[in-house]
């Protein structure tokens, strides 16, 4: 097994541009953007030396409030190269939540573009000026100039005149890959977000492991049409390539399945990034059989798990034969487990694959903490050089993820089979207790995606005064498909357990997603408990 790489963002990118100069680094298809390694760098410590000049320390952190574009990667590593920590903020969120992040997030320098698809994310900001936030000192438009009272992007580099290549050098010699680097907020389905503190040494060394466990060679280039606020994003996107010295593609601003289609023709990508909506969105165009996917061959399915319908129609239409699958969470920088790239579509469907190299996982009761055996369902906790510093601000909440031995508890529920695969059965928070039995949402997902008539498909339980919560099923049927509630019970007949058939059906033809293309379950949750009360 390969050590572990001690070195910081800038180094990583230092090192890249010295082996491969002239290769593609960065492309952004649809703004005709494109640059070396060489030129990567080149911008990097440009832009590094612009925030020097701002009189920007190390450790301060800066915000980055902005869609996919060349400036987010760029500043990505020029702020790991002066030792600032990038705090990545959703550009979905409205004025009291871009509020919370920026107070708890001491944040003093915020970079914005100007939309995310019908929100103006200037007048979100402009919403909180009149609050006067304390931390908050600057404000930086990125790829716009209707904005005079802000600084522009382009104004770094007029400042990176005035900071020598020498007073660059003296800042990076003062880090440390341990350091903090990044917070990433993890998403509030309860409460307000935390933030994770992650390291360099985390983030560089995850990704790493999972180019491994794709197979990459300088050779790949990658499709990223994943957000890079997200750590898919920003992690196993931007420093998987950079590790690799390979080609980062990003299609659009936000994710367009057409868009990314015509990223991999024009580019001939060899991977490909996305949850499983993003590619069943990506086979479901109309004109897919006109784009060119056979330079495809590996990639990560990350977010949700991927049912086997749809892992044959990647294989068999998107020639995605080395496909893995990734598990984690922001906490763990982010992933913990991975399918390799020569597993079986078995594996690569049924389990979420083999602890990362360099991290320990196991099983445990979530309540006694006692570890489990195998196939017995508990909670997953991770151990590793990938566990966060703790979340910023919040020692309290860090313990309840970080136990006194360093073991993350990641609040899914588990179970090892006895191959050394783990298999994610659900949400401690999700798992049903009718009438006593414990009912795993996983399980009857899995059973509906057998039928073809489903595209997608999410089990929650609601409340229920004799059983205690009732199994409830809300599907998506596939175009031209219809079904019944009563078809439904009768189909599952015989099939499964009478106490996991869900007791309601419902049919929609959207569900809530979140900016990255996960369901939100608790919202499907908190519609449907409300429906129900309406009908009492």
């Amino acid at each position: 097994m390969t050590i572990l790489i001690n070195k910081t963002l800038g180094q990583l990118l230092d090192s890249a541009a010295l082996k491969y100069p002239s290769k593609d680094a960065i492309v952004f298809t649809d703004l005709n953007f494109r640059i070396t390694y060489k030129e990567f760098k080149k911008i990097t410590d440009e832009v590094a030396k612009g925030l020097l000049a701002l009189h920007i320390k190390k450790g301060e952190h800066i915000g980055v409030f902005a869609v996919n574009c060349p400036e987010w990667v760029i500043l990505q590593f020029a702020s790991a190269k002066i030792g600032a920590v990038l705090v990545n903020i959703n550009p979905a969120l409205k004025s009291h939540e871009l509020e919370y992040i920026l107070k708890q997030g001491d944040i003093t320098t915020l970079f914005l573009t100007e939309s995310f698809k019908n929100q103006n994310m200037v007048e979100v900001l402009k919403t909180l000026e009149a609050l006067h936030l304390k931390s908050l000192r600057r404000i930086i438009t990125i790829r716009t100039n209707k904005y005079p009272e802000y600084m522009q992007w382009e104004d770094l580099y007029k400042l990176a005149k005035s900071i020598s290549d020498e007073d660059l050098i003296e800042r990076e010699n003062t880090l440390d890959p341990k350091d903090v680097i990044n917070i990433q907020y993890t998403s509030g389905t309860t409460g307000f977000p935390k933030g994770a503190e992650l390291t360099h040494y985390g983030i560089i060394n995850n990704a790493f492991y999972c180019g491994v466990n794709m197979n990459l060679t300088d050779k790949d280039s990658i499709c990223i049409p994943v957000p890079l606020y997200h750590c898919f994003g920003c992690v196993l996107g931007t420093l998987v390539c950079v590790n690799y010295g390979i080609k980062m593609v990003f299609p659009s601003e936000v994710f367009d399945p057409k868009k990314t289609l015509e990223a991999v023709h024009k580019e001939k990508c060899t991977a490909i990034y996305g949850v499983p909506t993003m590619f069943i969105a990506e086979l479901g165009l109309p004109e897919f059989n006109t784009y060119n996917l056979s330079s495809l061959r590996t990639g990560v399915i990350a977010g949700a798990p991927c049912p086997m319908e749809l892992m044959k129609q990647l294989i068999e239409k998107m020639n995605l034969t080395e496909i893995t699958i990734g598990y984690g969470f922001t906490e763990a920088s982010p992933l913990i487990t991975q399918t390799r790239y020569n597993d079986s579509i078995d594996v690569k469907v049924g389990t979420v694959g083999k602890p990362h190299q360099h991290v320990k996982v196991k099983i445990i009761d979530p309540e006694t903490k006692k570890e489990l055996p195998p196939n017995t369902p508990g909670e997953l906790c991770a151990y590793g050089y990938n566990a966060m510093k703790g979340y910023y601000k919040m020692p309290e909440r860090t313990k309840e993820v970080i136990d006194q031995e360093g073991w993350m508890h990641t609040g899914d529920l588990a179970a090892l089979d006895e191959e050394g695969f783990f298999k994610i059965v659900g949400r401690i928070k999700d798992m049903i207790i009718r009438g006593g039995e414990n009912i795993y949402p996983a399980e009857i997902e899995d059973f509906f995606m057998t039928n073809s008539k489903v595209e997608i498909v999410q089990v929650i339980g609601v409340s229920d005064q004799k059983f205690g919560e009732q199994v409830a099923a809300i599907i998506k049927l596939r175009p031209g498909e219809k079904w019944s509630e009563e078809e439904v019970k009768a189909w599952c007949c015989g099939k499964i357990a009478n106490y996991k058939i869900p007791y309601y059906i419902k049919f929609l033809n959207e569900f809530p997603m979140t900016a990255n293309g996960k369901i939100q379950k608790y919202k499907l949750k908190e519609t449907l408990q409300q429906e129900l009360k309406t009908l009492v």
